[in-house]
């Protein structure tokens, strides 16, 4: 099953230019840096920068547990997280993916073995460090957003349409 018949919320709009789901899939395993925004105690935004990693069905974030990222969650789990890539604006691409973060594991984390986490620690590990395993330092948790809506966009689709149609 591909990310987007997991999530409910279906793209409306820019059909032409979204991504299939071995796009998304590969974008996401490719990508390093994501952009998680949650929702303070006063009900206003707050953006934070982060590495994450992806699984195939689930983005995985390792926040420190003294974050304002961290307490927002905890006191509304609603979040967005958006992926994206380009210079250039026909080379703009991306995707956000938004829904509810859960905490896996010990907070913080301090490496006790967990089953659901050895693939993912690999996962990061590999991807972000150049390691076989996951460095812990007492500070960072996991969160888990299984995505309930995924929108995606290639601009560098309108250009390939505009080709054919020469």
């Amino acid at each position: 099953m591909g990310v987007r018949e997991m999530a409910s919320g279906a793209q409306r709009r820019g059909r032409r230019i979204m991504m299939t789901d071995a796009e998304v899939d590969a974008f996401l395993a490719g990508a390093r840096t994501c952009r998680v925004a949650t929702v303070g105690a006063d009900g206003g935004p707050h953006v934070s920068a982060l590495w994450f990693a992806w699984d195939g069905t689930s983005l995985w974030l390792y926040s420190i547990v003294r974050s304002r990222r961290w307490t927002n969650l905890r006191d509304d789990p609603r979040i967005s997280v958006l992926v994206d890539d380009g210079d250039g604006y026909d080379e703009l691409r991306g995707v956000e993916l938004s829904g509810v973060a859960v905490p896996v594991g010990e907070a913080p984390r301090t490496g006790e073995p967990n089953d659901e986490l050895n693939a993912v620690e690999r996962l990061f590990a590999g991807k972000n460090f150049g390691l076989d395993a996951m460095p812990h330092d007492g500070r960072h948790a996991w969160l888990r957003l299984t995505p309930e809506s995924v929108v995606s966009w290639d601009f560098r689709k309108m250009a390939d349409a505009q080709d054919r149609a020469k």
